[in-house]
Formats: C-alpha cells, sequence, structure tokens
C-alpha cells in the first residue's frame, strides 16, 4: 500500500506528524495552519490515509483491512521521514489514532494534540449509529451529535447519488457546512476551493467508504479504559460549537494524566481561517523542546 506523504521546513526542526481523520485527506490540514506551523520553526508532516488522496486504493472486497492497519500506516509515515518520534496532532479519527499509539508505543510519541475528537475506548461509533437510527443513548455512553447533524445525516442515507462533479462537490460542501458549525460565519467560496481541491487530487473519491469497512472488518480497534497508560504531555482542543463530538474533549482530558483541555471560541468540527492563529499558537506551544 502507497502512503502519500509531504513535508515543509528545516529537516532539522522538530517534527509534527499530523493525522487527519476518517475518509479525510491530509490537505484537509489548511495550507495556512501548515504555514504558520512552519513559520514557528517547526517540521510539519501531512499524509493521505490509504483509500484517500493520492494514496493507494483497493478493492475492499479482495483486500480487505482494519483500523489497526490503518493506525500502523502512521508507523510507516514516521519511518518514511526517517523519524523515530515525533509530536503528533490528530483530528477527529486521527485523534483516535494518536491516542493509540500514544497508549502502546509511548517511545514514538514526543508530545499529543487532540482536536475534535473522542476519548480512545468510549464506543463514539455506537453513538453515531444510535443517534442515527433514532435509539436511545444509555446514560453512560458519550454526549451525542447535534440535531442538526443528525438531521442532516439522515437525510444524507437516503438521498440520491450525486450525477457529476458539480453536484458531488456541493453535497461535500454542504456536509462541511454542517461540520463547520454555527459559531463562525461559514466561508463558502473557501470551502468550493478545497473540496475541489479534494475531489480533483483523488485517485479514487469513492475508495473512501473504505474506512467505513475497515471499521467493521477486523477487532476492536479502540482497546477501553487504557487512557491512563498515555505518557505523552497532551492538549485536548475543542471547538464551543463541536457539532460532531460535543464534550468529548473534556472527557478525554479527564482520563489522560496531566492533560489540558482547551476551548475554542466559535469552532465546530473543522478548521477555518480564523482559528489557524489560536491553534498554531497552542501547538507551537506545546511542542516546544
Amino acid at each position: 500500500m502507497t502512503i502519500w506523504s509531504e513535508e515543509f521546513g528545516a529537516e532539522k526542526d522538530t517534527p509534527i506528524l499530523l493525522i487527519m481523520g476518517s475518509m479525510s485527506q491530509g490537505v484537509l490540514w489548511p495550507d495556512e495552519l501548515v504555514g504558520r506551523l512552519t513559520a514557528g520553526g517547526r517540521r510539519v508532516i501531512r499524509y493521505d490515509h490509504r483509500d484517500t488522496g493520492r494514496s493507494g486504493t483497493v478493492d475492499f472486497a479482495t483486500a480487505p483491512y482494519t483500523w489497526e492497519d490503518i493506525k500502523n500506516d502512521v508507523y510507516r509515515v514516521l519511518a518514511a521521514h526517517g523519524l523515530d518520534s515525533a509530536h503528533l496532532v490528530g483530528h477527529s479519527a486521527g485523534g483516535l489514532l494518536g491516542q493509540c499509539i500514544a497508549v502502546e508505543a509511548p517511545e514514538r510519541v514526543r508530545s499529543l494534540t487532540v482536536i475534535a475528537s473522542s476519548p480512545l475506548g468510549g464506543g463514539e461509533g455506537q453513538v453515531l449509529l444510535r443517534a442515527l437510527t433514532g435509539q436511545e443513548q444509555p446514560e453512560e455512553s458519550l454526549p451525542a451529535p447535534r440535531p442538526e447533524f443528525v438531521e442532516f445525516f439522515r437525510a444524507l442515507m437516503t438521498a440520491p447519488p450525486a450525477q457529476d462533479r458539480r453536484e458531488l462537490i456541493d453535497n461535500m460542501i454542504a456536509e462541511q457546512r454542517v461540520l463547520h458549525g454555527t459559531g463562525l460565519p461559514f466561508d463558502e467560496d473557501a470551502a468550493r476551493r478545497q473540496q475541489e481541491r479534494v475531489y480533483d487530487r483523488a485517485v479514487d473519491l469513492s475508495a473512501a467508504a473504505n474506512h467505513r469497512l475497515a471499521a467493521a472488518a477486523g477487532p476492536e480497534f479502540e482497546p477501553v479504559g487504557v487512557l491512563h497508560r498515555v505518557q505523552a504531555p497532551t492538549l485536548v482542543i475543542e471547538g464551543s460549537h463541536e457539532p460532531v463530538k460535543p464534550g468529548h474533549g473534556a472527557i478525554i482530558a479527564e482520563r489522560v494524566p496531566g492533560a489540558r483541555l482547551k476551548i475554542v471560541a466559535g469552532m465546530g468540527h473543522t478548521l477555518p481561517l480564523e482559528t489557524h492563529q489560536e491553534l498554531a499558537e497552542a501547538i507551537l506551544d506545546h511542542t516546544a523542546e
């Protein structure tokens, strides 16, 4: 499996590996945010998960894989860039990957930053499934997604497939609008540029759906009750208007020893321009060596 990656900054600089979420390309780490980190003296690496962007794609029926394999790709990217360890910064499911690696290979993680994510072993997938199918959430479960998120994705499950590039990109923008949340103005022009880039650089855009199949293909990816074993200094970042995983950040910070929680005003589940300075300053401070 070929994994596409790129790096910015000087080789001697402190390395940061950016891990994007499920079904997401590495370029969803915005260039402007990457540039701020690089200007702060960091060697920044981002990559496309398997079956996204320019990375290799597979016929899942004949070459299945699991989220354990997606997690192990992180080690492959580190090795390809000659790194034994790095500061890991994960967004959404990328934050779960970072938590898992911090538990199983603490020597590989100089620090951990988790953005818009859920706690490892928290059963996030079951919470989402119950919300979309209208089932009641148990008292001990994680907080459910906000109603506007649930309403949108319920409609998406029964919507006819897009017929052409423009319609598909329009659908991608509509999804991004919901993920963006309601705390900051939504820049549709910027969203269109980003989603056009995602569409045009993908080897096979539909292959990203294999990540859902991978979640059901193997053993439980998320070990339960292990976050107390995280040794890396941990920063947890959540937007005040997070629509997908509201309040999950506080649970991570509570379970990881010494973790710090930062709430970014107005931010939802995306990384809009208005948040880049605050995010960069927080990450640069956390990764200072």
